[in-house]
């Protein structure tokens, strides 16, 4: 066997070094002075130094990934953006429960490594961690010839987060004649891209380039960022709002998810005509047949986010809310029921 015969297997270990090179800067970039040693090592340390004065504190983690939303960034050549998805899923997830978001980690696996390519993919987590105020402690890239075909690859994010457990938001508050408040979500987000690019891929026949009159480039559209809701849940827990339950739509929609934090006894009514109109949404209807109550149990059809609360909180947080630069409505009720959700328009 030859001296590079790792390499010759389809691992190449020097690739694996510059792209290490490559990141540290960029990892760096979300660091605070909690990190004590971030990426190179065998492990990240981050201190909690500054969360000595909580009384009982809890730790919250969160692992997700991307999806087949890759998928469209690898046929587009666009991989600035998903890493930016990776962080909402994870750090989205966790603010549901009121807990602030400290660290962040990311494993990339691919078939060939480009150093270049996957710089760009810690580019946008880098750029998810700042603007969550997260930090990028390490992680893990795996080159696995034969595991994923040449130019494939996949991304997982894993998040830790900290709360006062007596400041655990778990949605046992929730009663009937609380009010749901939305924030508008970005477009697709990260949910539902199987049937996304069957629509406009395979069915409708666009390519990426491609662009849907009145509506601009498909690659564009499918690749817009999630929106990352850290900054504003903060902000509304920090003015002392009394949210009593926070829902992140992903995959099962308005369906699924909202069950997941009302107590017994009680349902949720939503009205569509309250949600904003996010031009993704009418692309996709434009081009397809699928009815309403599926659009709304797959897609975040323009709420990425969900405060639940009493009527008389529903001011303050859409004041707090505007001025985090969020777009949020007043879009249902809570009423009595069976933990099910109704959507008015849709459900009879």
């Amino acid at each position: 066997m030859s001296e590079n015969a790792y390499k010759e297997s389809g691992v190449n270990i020097d690739e694996g070094n510059r792209f290490v090179a490559l990141i540290k800067n960029i990892a760096g970039s979300t660091h605070n002075k909690s990190v004590i040693h971030g990426i190179g090592g065998f492990a990240g340390l981050y201190a909690l130094d500054k969360f000595r004065g909580m009384k009982d504190p809890v730790l919250v983690s969160s692992a997700d990934g991307v999806g087949t939303k890759l998928k469209v960034a690898i046929e587009a050549n666009v991989y600035n953006t998903v890493g930016i998805d990776l962080v909402a899923m994870s750090l989205n997830d966790i603010v549901v429960t009121g807990a602030r978001p400290l660290i962040f980690l990311d494993y990339i696996a691919t078939g060939s490594l480009s150093a270049d390519k996957m710089a760009l993919v810690l580019e946008g987590i880098a750029a998810g961690c700042r603007e969550a105020e997260t930090a990028l402690l390490g992680g893990e890239t795996a080159e696995m010839p034969g595991m994923y075909a040449d130019g494939d690859f996949d991304l997982a994010g894993f998040a830790v987060g900290i709360v006062e457990r007596d400041k655990i938001i778990d949605g046992s508050g929730i009663k009937e004649g609380d009010c749901l408040v939305g924030l508008a979500s970005s477009g697709f987000h990260s949910n539902g891209y199987s049937l996304l690019r069957k629509v406009f891929f395979k069915d409708s026949g666009f390519g990426p380039d491609d662009c849907i009159k009145g509506y601009g480039k498909v690659s564009e559209m499918l690749l817009t960022p999630t929106r990352i809701y850290v900054k504003a849940v903060m902000a509304a827990l920090a003015a002392e709002i009394p949210v009593k339950g926070m829902v992140h739509i992903t995959g099962g929609g308005f369906y699924d998810n909202i069950p997941r934090v009302l107590p017994d006894g009680t349902a949720v009514v939503l009205d569509k005509r309250a949600f904003p109109k996010i031009p993704a949404f009418d692309a996709l209807r434009s081009v397809s047949s699928i009815p309403e109550r599926e659009l709304h149990r797959v897609f975040n059809m323009g709420i990425g986010f969900i405060f639940i609360l009493s009527q008389s909180d529903t001011e303050p947080l859409l004041k707090v809310a505007a001025e985090m630069g969020e777009t949020a409505h007043v879009i249902g009720t809570v009423v009595r029921g069976g933990k099910n959700v109704s959507i008015r328009g849709i459900d009879v």
